[in-house]
């Protein structure tokens, strides 16, 4: 059983060498503390695929693509997280178990802190649309030429140079 204070995704990133996990689909050579091969993701002809052993990483300087041991497998044998993740843990003998699902009184929290969420964006996106204040942001964003459709759309906002207006604002709500 997986200690309580690891996660499974620890746990497994710890047990397993990425090295092995990607040298099993990829021929990988030594390069100083790093190893390089041919990106499995795209066609190359010259070598642009990272593996750091170090850091657990990997790195496609051709295509882009980069991540962990969990992500590789994901993208090379085009598996979902979890059933990525069960399969790592099986190779690396950590007991995978289900998620449960949250408690009644966590899941109500957690709706809560989004609720919070959500009226802290709207606030600082009226503050960005209409307050003195926001007046230097707009100037920025109109110089980088980003629309104020797109401040809208994705919730830009302001947020004034005071370390409590926003807990100001959401007791004022109340």
């Amino acid at each position: 059983m997986v200690n309580r204070s690891r996660t499974i995704i620890d746990e497994v990133k710890d047990r397993l060498d990425i090295v092995d996990i990607v040298g099993s689909s990829v021929e990988l050579r030594r390069s100083g503390r790093n190893y390089t091969g041919l990106c499995p993701f795209h066609q190359e002809k010259t070598p642009s695929f990272i593996v750091n052993p170090e850091r657990g990483s990997y790195k496609c300087f051709g295509c882009g693509k980069g991540g962990d041991v969990v992500s590789f497998l994901m993208e090379s044998e085009k598996l979902d997280f979890k059933d990525a993740l069960k399969q790592l843990a099986e190779r690396a003998g950590v007991q995978y178990e289900e998620p449960k699902p949250p408690a009644p009184e966590e899941e109500s929290a957690h709706r809560r802190l989004l609720e919070v969420n959500k009226l802290a964006a709207r606030y600082y996106n009226h503050l960005l649309l209409t307050s003195a204040d926001g007046a230097s942001a707009r100037a920025y964003l109109e110089g980088r030429g980003i629309e104020r459709a797109a401040w809208e759309t994705w919730t830009l906002g302001y947020a004034p140079n005071s370390w409590d207006a926003t807990l100001k604002f959401l007791q004022g709500r109340n």
